[in-house]
């Protein structure tokens, strides 16, 4: 079994430089969330919300307020020095225990998050108990029964084989959510650019800011970025680097 990531030992020195979204990119999501909101939600909840990727951007597109929920001390702290906005707060908390109120919530995020949750079930109670009737969630994640061809696992071909074991699949997702009275809305798959090129692509790699590079092995990590450079030279997957992305939408029901 692959060991939970503890993101207040390394993830959060590297994870604002090897995760930062470029304009266009914030762009494209701040897009996607406008058209999956609905109705402008009273609240926003960005759970799992790191060191503030995506917070400050809800409140800009959605208005306030706005939560970012994390449990990483680390990450919270990198967030409120680096991506502060008027209408966040970011608060000390995890997803099976929200320190928000019932029926608050009109809008949930959770980016790359759903996998690290180690009890689900008790999270997507949560998850509902703080969703207003109408609320809508958006699960930004890699499912195991739609693996993309990630271009990293490539080079480090056991990054693909722990998130096998660490993602969940899009059935055992949904049929969480449905269990718990929540509607699915939609599966978008959203393409974005990573990187201008491979060299770029190679320089954001080496910080490991993905954590699935916890869980490689020295040689598999030195062999990777040694495969990587060499097509770096070679002038390899020119353009930009891209990925499509998952994003499962799901709704409270009204009344």
């Amino acid at each position: 079994m692959v060991e939970r990531v503890d993101y207040d030992e390394r993830q959060h020195t590297v994870y604002s430089a090897g995760r930062a979204l470029s304009p266009d990119t914030a762009r494209l999501w701040s897009r996607v969330f406008a058209g999956w909101a609905g109705p402008r939600p009273s609240t926003t909840l960005d759970l799992g919300s790191g060191t503030g990727r995506f917070t400050p951007i809800l409140a800009e597109t959605l208005g306030g307020p706005v939560y970012g929920v994390e449990p990483s001390e680390r990450m919270r702290r990198q967030a409120e020095q680096a991506a502060g906005h008027p209408d966040v707060r970011y608060l000390a908390g995890s997803a099976d225990a929200i320190p928000l109120p019932d029926e608050v919530c009109g809008f949930v995020l959770m980016f790359l998050v759903y996998h690290h949750i180690p009890d689900r079930p008790r999270a997507v109670a949560e998850i509902r108990r703080v969703l207003r009737p109408g609320g809508r969630v958006l699960i930004r994640s890699t499912f195991t029964d739609r693996m993309p061809d990630l271009l990293w696992h490539r080079y480090f071909p056991g990054a693909r084989r722990i998130e096998q074991e660490v993602f969940p699949t899009l059935t055992d997702t949904i049929r969480l959510f449905e269990d718990a009275g929540l509607t699915v809305l939609g599966l978008d798959r959203i393409r974005e650019t990573t990187a201008p090129d491979l060299a770029a692509y190679a320089e954001r790699l080496r910080l490991r800011a993905i954590s699935t590079f916890e869980h490689l092995t020295e040689e598999e990590t030195r062999d990777g970025f040694a495969a990587l450079d060499r097509s770096v030279a070679a002038g390899d997957h020119p353009g930009p680097i891209t990925i499509d992305s998952d994003l499962l939408v799901v709704g409270r029901p009204r009344g």
